[in-house]
């Protein structure tokens, strides 16, 4: 055994990722919101990137998407990136050489002569032009203040016939509220925290169940029920036994045996039960919440165009990237400092490419979904019993990238088509295979399901062995456990509890 050092040569081969790799890849999973938050914070740290402004973005929504319109805007980013490489070369051996102050100013003459003479037609690289009189103002920049539960309540506590103390219980009470209208805190809590007594806690408790919408500041669910009935003049001896012993009964359609331990018809429990389901047991949910709104922005548009179906990607969702104009100036007087035009250097190449990484994704977007469409133009010509079953797999292979990029590209992103508005992971569903040997998508069988329970005879609903006998004659062979999986996922009741009397 020896020890010692030694020198030795070996080769290998490994995947390595660039950071610039790495940000393509983190580009086209981003979704719309995602896409623009990193945007914008290499706007922060990128001083050569400049956002286009809104009336070049209209005229970027009327450029053409094609392939061959992407690999001329990919050439051009790549014979900008490697032609100011050379001229930063140039400069380089410039300041270092024996050369002139003169040839200095002419590399960069040569530069901002470059930038001017290719006039980009590409929006995302068109150099900005400001104007301080272009402030416009509209409608559709501002979005109305929806009415919360406490200041609807708010409201209403100013007009209810309650002395000003009372009122201050009666604040204290609707800022407790939950968001769905119930209490949170007891009639003793109240009383204790506001230092009162308990029988004015329950006057103005009294007072705040009179008030819109029905049912709320209820202890519970049983309550909130009562306090609807007794608004709309609904409330009975029967519907309230019902109410206060029976609701689970009523939920799971148990009719007859209320009816029995009752001593009244299935028929008059039937009607308690109907009314029963028109009332709200959330009646603070139709107010707006606390909580953000978040809206989808689609990132592809489909339109149906002398027949055809046409593929767009939404302009609007994507940033509009380009060189600062301040840029120019900061290059001019970068002559002398060669740090400068190192770190200029360094940011240009960056910003290529991201502008370079959106354009990308943009493609691949298209590509996939120009792809999903064909595959599914059944669907958006006779709607979702159509839909077939697509994977990954399928769609990786028509465009010729690999699985994870076509996931990569569907994450998040919504599609909009004279369909609706859909997520494009939509279009991807598993399935079975029907009795023609054609492929049927879980959500079009589900779909059948919807249709056949909304056709059926009230008194006598159909079963899960029924649906699959129905199914099977439309060509659907699955089994009975599949049936009730696919109805519990659309919330459908089992027979038994659909069945009216």
């Amino acid at each position: 055994m020896r020890l010692g050092y030694d020198l030795t040569i070996e080769q290998t081969q490994k995947l390595v990722m660039t950071p610039e790799l790495i940000q393509a890849i983190q580009i086209l999973q981003f979704n719309t919101q995602e896409l623009d938050n990193y945007v914008q914070e290499q706007l922060l740290t990128n001083p050569v990137l400049e956002q286009g402004s809104s009336s070049e973005s209209g005229e970027a929504g009327e450029a053409d998407a094609s392939e061959n319109d992407y690999a001329q805007k990919s050439d051009e980013y790549r014979s900008l990136s490697e032609n100011y490489t050379s001229i930063s070369q140039e400069k380089r051996e410039n300041s270092t050489g024996a050369l002139g102050e003169g040839s200095r100013e002419l590399s960069t003459a040569e530069w901002l002569e470059h930038i001017k003479e290719r006039d980009y037609d590409d929006i995302s690289y068109k150099q900005g032009e400001y104007s301080k009189d272009d402030k416009e103002y509209s409608y559709e920049q501002f979005v109305t203040s929806d009415v919360t539960l406490p200041e609807h309540l708010m409201f209403q506590l100013q007009f209810a016939p309650l002395k000003k103390s009372c009122r201050t219980i009666g604040k204290y009470i609707i800022e407790s509220l939950d968001d769905n209208g119930y209490m949170t805190l007891t009639i003793d809590e109240i009383a204790r925290a506001m230092n009162v007594d308990t029988e004015n806690v329950k006057i103005v408790l009294d007072a705040i169940h009179t008030f819109d919408p029905a049912g709320v500041a209820a202890a519970d669910l049983r309550e909130c029920l009562l306090i609807q009935l007794e608004h709309n003049g609904g409330r009975t001896e029967i519907s309230e036994q019902v109410i206060c012993n029976y609701l689970e009964d009523i939920a799971a359609n148990r009719l007859g045996l209320i009816a029995k331990e009752l001593g009244v018809s299935v028929k008059e429990i039937q009607d308690v039960s109907d009314m029963i389901r028109t009332l709200e047991p959330k009646p603070g949910r139709q107010f707006a919440s606390q909580a953000t709104t978040r809206y989808i922005v689609p990132d592809i548009m489909v339109e149906k165009i002398n027949g055809e179906y046409v593929v767009s990607v939404n302009e609007s969702s994507t940033p509009k990237l380009m060189v600062s104009s301040y840029y120019e100036k900061v290059l001019q007087e970068s002559n002398n400092d060669p740090n400068l035009t190192k770190f200029l250097s360094g940011r240009l190449n960056s910003a290529i490419w991201l502008i370079k990484s959106i354009e990308q994704r943009k493609q691949t977007i298209y590509n996939v979904v120009s792809a999903v469409v064909k595959y599914q133009e059944e669907f958006f010509e006779n709607g979702p019993k159509y839909l077939k079953t697509l994977t990954l797999k399928q769609i990786a292979e028509e465009v010729g990238i690999h699985e994870s990029t076509v996931s990569r590209s569907i994450n998040g992103k919504y599609m909009q088509s004279p369909r609706g508005v859909f997520e494009i992971k939509y279009f991807f569903t598993s399935g079975v295979a029907g009795n023609q040997g054609e492929s049927i998508s879980s959500k079009s069988i589900k779909t059948f399901i919807k249709e056949i329970v909304s056709n059926e005879d009230p008194k006598s609903p159909y079963s899960d062995q029924d649906m699959v006998k129905l199914l099977g004659e439309r060509g659907i062979d699955i089994s009975r456990r599949t049936v009730a999986k696919y109805r519990d996922e659309m919330n459908i009741l089992s027979s038994s509890k659909r069945k009216r009397y």
